[in-house]
């Protein structure tokens, strides 16, 4: 029985990892298709900053998520460095922000 229970609560860990990471590569698919890949990698900074380290620096922020989201709405300058970051609204819809933002935080 507890082989069984294993078992099932393997798998189910399993099934959740693979829902993540479908989720994630939805996520940057959407960044690429927004724009946002042409500026920003996962790995390394480009123009702007690397993602992982903007979720490095918001670590344990409560306010990081919708800070970031209004930033990415209106652009801005001078957190990563002086090259500006231009507006991404109307281009690029509010609930596709917010999943961009929630899945760079999640690196």
């Amino acid at each position: 029985m507890k082989v069984l229970l294993s078992a099932i609560a393997a798998a189910t860990l399993l099934m959740a990892g693979s829902a993540q990471a479908a989720d994630a590569a939805a996520a940057k698919a959407l960044a690429q298709k927004s724009g946002c890949l042409a500026c920003h990698s996962v790995d390394a900074k480009v123009l702007g900053p690397a993602y992982k380290d903007v979720a490095a620096k918001y670590k344990g922020d409560k306010t990081a998520e919708a800070k970031l989201i209004e930033k990415v709405k209106k652009g801005g300058a001078g957190v990563w460095g002086n090259i500006p970051m231009p507006a991404n609204s109307p281009q690029v819809k509010d609930e596709d922000i917010k999943t961009i933002v929630e899945w760079v935080l999640s690196l």
